[in-house]
């Protein structure tokens, strides 16, 4: 039994799954098991992967079908032993310490039930590639810091969410808020879980020091019709199901004016009619989630004050693509942590 479980979802990732493995044989932290779940890949690319990565022990699944990253996902936590869940895109390379400075964290941080990981572009590491998710009150979540000089990298603090292309969740913690939504499919599944999580009274925290190269929908494609789709889709529903009422609802109106402001540009940089399949699907599917709104709101153990602070509200910041990480703080002992409030 491993402290640690490793868990990847692969779908034609070519070399890459070769490269993310290889990565992990180099880890200096020793105590973790390797889950690849393969979501019916038409490449070789877990047959290259197994033949040719020594030494290193990886137990591969073959789903059968493209369940999408969330169910594949949860599907492959209910195979792993780990007392901690590691989940690591196929196109994120780890450096050679980098599941020690998560571990690490723990120890810091034992209030914390999650933590993200500094991505740096795989093609140019002088550059952030995110460091910690951010959800704008107006909507459309990003990755803080993306472009950013490294530099410019903030030190450790609470995030809004833990990227999921490394991003590590206590695995009780992962269970009581019951995995990533599988209807979501792919995109926007890690800050859906992220927004559960500080509802239901958790916090997570963004490790400056573990390292990452991330290239960054290598495989489906930053500006595809798939990503643009599946990313602003999800974005609607995100905010929906999780969103307190008392603050989604005033804040409704401002979000559609900059939904179609976006889809305004969108028709300028040709991507126009998948983002209207988004924005079409994404409030038109709302009625449909009116359910898990529900139960998530009646689970809320966040004050709504403290939500209104994990918010980005600033223009500039969104703008800018700005990490938002607000400064570590103790959690008082007797508040309630996410396992045990579900």
């Amino acid at each position: 039994m491993s402290k640690v479980s490793v868990l990847i979802v692969n779908y034609n990732s070519g070399d890459r799954l070769k490269r993310c493995l290889e990565c992990l044989d180099a880890q200096t932290f020793p105590d973790f098991e390797i889950i690849v779940i393969d979501n019916a890949s038409s490449d070789d690319s877990v047959e290259c992967a197994s033949e040719r990565v020594n030494g290193l022990a990886v137990r591969f699944i073959n789903a059968g079908e493209n369940l999408g990253f969330a169910v594949a996902n949860n599907l492959a936590a209910l195979e792993a032993s780990g007392e901690w869940l590691v989940f690591l895109n196929p196109d994120a390379y780890a450096r050679p310490d980098w599941l020690a400075r998560l571990m690490a964290a723990t120890k810091r941080y034992p209030w914390a039930d999650a933590f993200g990981s500094t991505q740096l572009d795989a093609d140019d590491a002088s550059r952030i590639d995110g460091a910690g998710d951010v959800f704008p009150v107006f909507g459309a979540p990003y990755r803080g810091h993306s472009g950013w000089p490294v530099e410019k990298l903030p030190p450790d603090g609470e995030c809004f969410a833990p990227c999921a292309a490394a991003a590590l969740y206590r695995r009780t913690c992962f269970e009581a808020l019951g995995g990533f939504d599988g209807s979501f499919f792919c995109y926007g599944e890690d800050v859906d879980l992220g927004f559960r999580l500080r509802l239901a009274g958790g916090r997570a925290v963004q490790v400056a020091d573990a390292v990452i190269l991330h290239e960054g929908s290598a495989i489906t494609g930053r500006a595809s019709d798939f990503t643009v789709y599946h990313g602003n889709r999800n974005s609607i529903w995100t905010a929906y199901k999780n969103m307190p009422g008392f603050l989604y609802w005033p804040l409704l109106p401002v979000q559609l004016v900059v939904s179609f402001y976006y889809l305004s540009r969108s028709w300028t940089v040709g991507i126009g009619p998948a983002y209207w399949r988004a924005l079409k699907d994404g409030y038109g599917g709302l009625y449909a989630l009116r359910r898990k709104r529900r139960e998530i709101q009646a689970k809320r153990k966040a004050s709504l004050f403290s939500m209104m602070r994990a918010f980005t509200w600033s223009p500039l910041k969104i703008l800018r693509r700005q990490a938002a990480l607000q400064p570590i703080k103790p959690l008082d002992a007797d508040r309630p942590q996410p396992s045990e409030a579900a």
